[in-house]
């Protein structure tokens, strides 16, 4: 067939990226349309994201597409990290900027939540891996503060469905961005207004859901005009980034585990079925929606965020490292320093991530690393535990053996982590593809518009179309018993 031209919409917690795929029905290629910044802002001691700057690189992307491409573009679709939402008010007006993630305000709000529904019947009902930022969480954080915003709020819109409806007008919430609200029954596939009622929110501020690979709407007219092209449909992908890059995992076998690995690491296996039990809820897990009715059930981790601040940690003390410098210097260092708990919530939103590591292993009573590549490898090795730590509990659910990991996203180009995930559990490593999210992105567009018939045909697309590299276990099984055993002993502290 002719080459069909698809705009990916990728927003992440540091950068936003516009990408063309071309796809010609058997291999997808992807070009680069426009790149930019992102991060919180910070107003009176509340951060925020920047949305309306935000739209307006996603306006220039679609501009620089339509310049590239014409008006072949067959549709656009958006994918941004979970959990965050603008609210509405009356005739539609935004009330104010959305509030990021990790705004000290959510600090805790599960205790207050928990004395109102008990911590067991909140994941009975939702499955969902309990963080005090979820979009739950979040409101009751703004009920707590009496806000004005929550208090005029009309409808509440997900990141990705905020800036669909900038684009096209229409209000919807696509599936896989709204089960990590907890506030989706995930048996039933449905909003819980009960647990809503519960707590004395609006129920009236949700939309409708919308399974992955539904036509939102078509751009408004004044966007078009201003982007020189015509009607071009919005499709929704699975719009939480991370079911846009399990998409496109290029598993041939049921028995593999996936980490989509970026500043978040998302760790898990893929079922049918939600599951939901007292193992489940132990080891805090979420089932979250997946494309074409999957369910990822999965561990939240911390991932790359630990090195990306650090990095910022040395930025302000004058020390500028690229991260191929770091890499390099962890590669460099000795194995088997000192280990940390990337969960701790010390690290979620720290003033100084180095002072913060180094605090937690005198709290441990290790020695903190005393180098810059010291700190990042035992960054690095800390995850690679953790990984070990979510594959045993995954094995445990999947009640078999896991053959293969497969790591997608940004993070497989830090070949290091990559080495030590297979040296740490014992598995192989598929690493690949890198703009994982955006071309799993792209792939449910093709499925929306009939192009592709099953999550199946889209990761052959995936095999056929992007290099996979393959890591293989390295080094001794022995020393990486002992520093699981060290992390075994250290990772209960959260403090």
């Amino acid at each position: 067939m002719a080459e069909q031209k698809f705009l990916a919409f990728d927003l992440g917690a540091e950068s936003g990226r516009g990408l063309i795929g071309l796809f010609d029905g058997e291999r997808l290629r992807l070009e680069d349309v426009h790149r930019f910044g992102n991060g919180s802002v910070r107003i009176q001691n509340t951060l925020h994201w920047d949305i309306l700057r935000l739209f307006s690189e996603l306006k220039k992307g679609l501009g620089l597409a339509v310049a590239a491409h014409g008006k072949e573009i067959a549709a656009i679709g958006i994918d941004t990290w979970g959990v965050d939402f603008g609210l509405l008010g009356r005739d539609d007006v935004l009330l104010g900027n959305p509030r990021h993630y990790r705004d000290h305000a959510n600090d805790g709000i599960m205790d207050v939540a928990f004395q109102t529904m008990p911590k067991a019947e909140m994941f009975g009902r939702t499955g969902i891996q309990f963080m005090q930022f979820n979009t739950l969480f979040q409101l009751l954080a703004l009920q707590r503060q009496n806000s004005p915003i929550l208090e005029n709020a009309k409808t509440l819109l997900m990141i990705p469905d905020l800036l669909n409806f900038f684009f096209t007008g229409e209000k919807a919430t696509e599936y896989s961005i709204a089960s990590t609200s907890q506030m989706i029954d995930p048996f039933r596939r449905t909003w819980d207004t009960d647990l809503l009622s519960r707590f004395q929110l609006p129920a009236s501020l949700l939309t409708s859901l919308v399974p992955t690979g539904s036509t939102i709407g078509v751009l408004r007219g004044d966007i078009a005009e201003e982007a020189g092209c015509g009607a071009i449909k919005v499709v929704a992908p699975a719009e939480h980034d991370t079911g846009s890059a399990v998409v496109s995992v290029p598993a041939t076998t049921p028995d593999y585990a996936y980490i989509s690995s970026g500043t978040w690491s998302l760790m898990g296996i893929e079922t049918m079925e939600p599951r939901i039990s007292e193992q489940t809820a132990a080891a805090n897990v979420t089932n979250e929606g997946g494309a074409c009715g999957t369910v990822r059930l999965l561990k939240n981790i911390m991932g790359l965020w630990l090195v990306q601040e650090c990095r910022r940690s040395w930025a302000r003390r004058g020390d500028e490292y690229s991260y191929t410098d770091l890499t390099a210097q962890a590669s460099a260092a000795p194995a088997f320093g000192a280990v940390i708990e990337p969960d701790a919530l010390a690290f979620l939103s720290p003033t100084d991530m180095v002072a913060e590591i180094a605090k937690f292993c005198q709290q441990t009573g290790q020695q903190a690393p005393a180098t810059v590549g010291a700190t990042v490898r035992t960054c690095l090795e800390s995850l690679a535990l953790k990984y070990r730590w979510v594959l045993e509990r995954m094995e445990e659910f999947r009640g078999g053996r896991i053959e293969v990991i497969h790591i997608v996203g940004g993070g497989t180009q830090n070949r290091l982590l990559c080495q030590l995930t297979a040296n740490a559990t014992g598995r192989t490593v598929v690493a690949g593809p890198v703009e994982a999210t955006a071309i799993g992105n792209v792939l449910m567009q093709a499925y929306g518009c009939g192009l592709l018939g099953s999550l199946d045909e889209a990761r052959e697309v995936v095999r056929r179309s992007f290099e996979l590299i393959t890591y293989t276990p390295q080094g001794s099984a022995a020393q990486w018993e002992e520093a699981y055993q060290q992390y075994l002993r250290v990772s209960h502290f959260a403090g």
